[in-house]
Parts: C-alpha cells; sequence; structure tokens
C-alpha cells in the first residue's frame, strides 16, 4: 500500500547523501517496517536489513566488539546475512547500498553506533522503533547527533482512499477547499468514505484486510490483536508505571464520551493527581499510543509558550482502535455493530469518534494539539470551550491562531465559539466549524466537512 512517507524517505537519500542516518519513529503495527524495505528494494541495489527483535545475540555483539574495526564489522554483518553491499565511493554520489536497523531499540549500542557509522560514510542507514525514547532504550549510550528522526502516523485518509484505489477523490476535496467550494453531489460519496475510514482506521493490516474481505469481524479481531499488543508492551516496558499507565490506556474512551473531554484524574481514584500520572501519559504519548492534547491559556503566537499540561485531552492515536477498544464487552465487535456505526445509527456519543478522528488528522498534518477553556464561576461571559487551537505556518503579529469546533450531529450551538472570537477576535485567523455537512462560509466562519481536516 502506497504511503506519503515514501516521499520523505526519497528527499532524506537525495538530499543528505548519508550525513545523517534517518530514524522513524511510530506506534507498532503502523507499518514502519513494510515501508522501509519497500523503498530499499525499490532504490537501492543492495539493502541489509537487522530486526534487532529477534536477530541472533551474537549479532548484536558485533556493534560492541568490532566498533573500532569497520572492515570487520561490515564482513561480518554481510556474511551472516549473505548478502554483498556496495560502498559509496564519493561523499558526493548517492549510497548504492543500504542498511536497516528495524527495532533499534532493542539494541541501544546499535543506535549509539550510528555516529561512527555515518562518518565512515561508505552505506546509508535507517532505523526505525517503537518506544524508542523510553528511558530503559536510552539508558546508559550517547544519542547520535548524525540522525535525523521524523515520525511516522497510521494511514491518512488520503493513504485510505489509495488503498481502495479511489485516487481522484482527493484532489477535488482539495480543490474545493482552497476556492472555498461546497463539494456539492460529491459530498455524500466523500462522507460514505470517510465513515468508513473512521471505523477501520488506518492501521496498515486492518486496512489491508477491509480492502480486500469487507468483513468487519476479521478487522476488529486484528485491531484487538493490536491492542493486546499495547497492553503488552505496557506491562513489559513502563517500568514502575505499568498499572497507572494501563489505568490511563483503559479509561481513554469512557473519558471522551463525556461532553467535556478533559481526562478527570478522579476516575482513577479519589487521590489520583497529576503529578503520579504525568509519567504514564508521557509514556503512552512516546510510545505513540495516544495523542496528548493539552489546555493553552492564551491564542496567541507560540502555543507552546501558554501550555497547561495539568490539563489535557488524551485521543487514542488511531480511532479504529479507539471503536475496538470502546466496544469491547463480548470481545469482539459484531458486523452489525460496524455496519450502524458506518451509517450513523448507532445510539452512543458520536462526539467521541469524531473528536478523536480530528485529533488523529490534525496530527498527521504537522500540528501540536491544545485546546482552549475557561470555566470561571463569576462571568458566564468568559465560560467557553474550544476543541482544537491551530497555528498557521508563517507567524504575524496578529491574526496567527484559527479555534477549531467540532460536530457530530446535525443540530448544533456555537455559544463558545461566538465567545471566543468576540473576546480574541484581534489575535484570530479563520475560525472553523467541522461536521458532517458541505462547505459553507457564514459569518466569517468557515463550516468544513469533516474530509477536509486535513487541509487545515
Amino acid at each position: 500500500m502506497k504511503r506519503k512517507i515514501y516521499a520523505d524517505l526519497l528527499t532524506w537519500k537525495q538530499k543528505r547523501k548519508g550525513s545523517v542516518a534517518l530514524l522513524i519513529e511510530g506506534a507498532r503495527r503502523v507499518g514502519k517496517s513494510y515501508i522501509v524495505e519497500t523503498f530499499a528494494r525499490q532504490e537501492y541495489e543492495s539493502y541489509l536489513l537487522i530486526d534487532f527483535s529477534k536477530v541472533n545475540p551474537e549479532v548484536m555483539d558485533f556493534f560492541r566488539l568490532y566498533l573500532d574495526d569497520l572492515d570487520t564489522l561490515f564482513r561480518n554483518l554481510e556474511l551472516y546475512f549473505r548478502k554483498k553491499l556496495t560502498p559509496r565511493r564519493t561523499r558526493d554520489e548517492e549510497a548504492k547500498s543500504l542498511i536497516i536497523f528495524d527495532e533499534v531499540q532493542f539494541c541501544p549500542c546499535a543506535r549509539a553506533s550510528i555516529k561512527h557509522l555515518v562518518a565512515d560514510g561508505r552505506f546509508d542507514y535507517i532505523e526505525t522503533g517503537s518506544l524508542v525514547s523510553i528511558r530503559k532504550n536510552v539508558k546508559d549510550i550517547l544519542l547520535p547527533s548524525e540522525e535525523h528522526s521524523i515520525e511516522m502516523f497510521p494511514m491518512d485518509f488520503e493513504e485510505f482512499l489509495w488503498a481502495l484505489e479511489e485516487e481522484s477523490l482527493m484532489p477535488v476535496i482539495a480543490e474545493h477547499f482552497q476556492n472555498r467550494q461546497p463539494m456539492g453531489i460529491f459530498h455524500r460519496r466523500a462522507m460514505d468514505f470517510f465513515r468508513q475510514y473512521m471505523i477501520v482506521g488506518g492501521m496498515p493490516q486492518a486496512v489491508l484486510n477491509y480492502v480486500q474481505t469487507e468483513d468487519f469481524d476479521a478487522v476488529d479481531e486484528i485491531k484487538r490483536d493490536i491492542l493486546a499488543l499495547y497492553r503488552n508492551d505496557i506491562q513489559k516496558y513502563a517500568e514502575r508505571l505499568e498499572l497507572k499507565t494501563a489505568a490511563v490506556f483503559d479509561e481513554i474512551p469512557g473519558q471522551l464520551q463525556k461532553h467535556e473531554k478533559k481526562f478527570v484524574l478522579a476516575s482513577l481514584g479519589a487521590q489520583a493527581r497529576m503529578r503520579e500520572y504525568a509519567e504514564p501519559f508521557f509514556w503512552l504519548s512516546d510510545a505513540k499510543i495516544v495523542n496528548c492534547c493539552f489546555r493553552s491559556t492564551a491564542p496567541v503566537i507560540g502555543l507552546k509558550l501558554n501550555e497547561e499540561r495539568s490539563a489535557l485531552k488524551c485521543y487514542l492515536a488511531d480511532t479504529g482502535l479507539l471503536i475496538s477498544l470502546a466496544f469491547d464487552e463480548r470481545g469482539l465487535m459484531s458486523s452489525d455493530l460496524y455496519r450502524k456505526l458506518l451509517f450513523g445509527n448507532l445510539e452512543i456519543n458520536e462526539g467521541m469518534l469524531t473528536e478523536n478522528i480530528v485529533a488523529q488528522m490534525l496530527r498527521a498534518s504537522g500540528h501540536h494539539l491544545y485546546f482552549y477553556s475557561n470555566a470561571s464561576r463569576d462571568d458566564a461571559t468568559e465560560r467557553m470551550e474550544i476543541d482544537f487551537l491551530i497555528s498557521k505556518p508563517v507567524p504575524t503579529n496578529r491574526h496567527n491562531i484559527s479555534p477549531v469546533e467540532v460536530k457530530s450531529g446535525s443540530s448544533y450551538t456555537l455559544t463558545s465559539l461566538k465567545k471566543f472570537i468576540s473576546k480574541f477576535h484581534t489575535q484570530l485567523s479563520t475560525p472553523y466549524v467541522l461536521h458532517e455537512k458541505d462547505l459553507e462560509v457564514k459569518d466569517e466562519i468557515v463550516f468544513l466537512p469533516l474530509y477536509m481536516t486535513p487541509f487545515l
């Protein structure tokens, strides 16, 4: 299946020419190994893949024993993997061979060796990993500065359409977004595909199975296997934090069901405090399992400068996984339940799913997640909650921040958004409402169908 990150890999190869290694971080089962090996096969004369999750421990020892003798290191790797590598002749040419360190978190010393391998200059290097930055996997090693890191997300909406061989739809959506024109007769078709994307999710195994079978039960089973893998990772790698991290993970659907989706720690225990649960949230975020959204106290340039980490919303990184996590009473969702979700006939708070998918798409588009809230007890005009704040890519003194409200139903009010615009109008760029209806511009607010979120 085609992934957009392939273009980033190609840019790295052509422009960096071995001056830095590439580290691809992402959640388990997000497709890192597949895309890197596909890239290696298509863009290099030869490649060598070392999967540190299953390789013989003696191979790991190569990086401890022969780092001062790289000729021997490369010869041993070629002999063990029965691959012939071709070194580059000069620094100015693109490499002919690539060495892949897959699941590099299992061999910290191999990651530490990147500094010397890049300086040697014979080959290109790509590292992939999950849980790469957790304390256990960086302990006692010097992290290489010769490493360029990029993040890989679940498949986005356009990649999902590509998998369904619907490559012509997203360019039409982009054109209508740019021109602020309604989709008209194409809106229903786009929303149908969007709802499929929301309930299947963007994990490649689930998408591939859906494309091949359209069997929702089989898709759900794959997603539950991924959730079980995440739970196992929590138990194995969240040192001293296993119980609290698992409690946060399992509580996510319940928190997102609420009207105000801020994570209320009291649900985990009457005495629960953020100072005790900050690390579990950050662990889940580092593992790329969740997307944390922090409160910003003012909609001004540099949202991070006004970040308040004691108040946050916690979204699952993939909405398809959220559905399987939320509806697990019988261990497996039925096809009937999926179809009700597909056609919007299930009596649940769909705001949970809608806001989660928007958070997922905003993160995949490069945004960090912030929201605004004020629970003033003294002044009703100050009480408001804005789902997301996003900043324009080019900073200006004013008109830089766009408030984004997410609406799941056909009938809704915009009380908070109107209060927000009134209070901060000199600092705001375009206000957006994301909803299930077609594009409309009204009272200087742009109402967008949910499937246009990636263009914000």
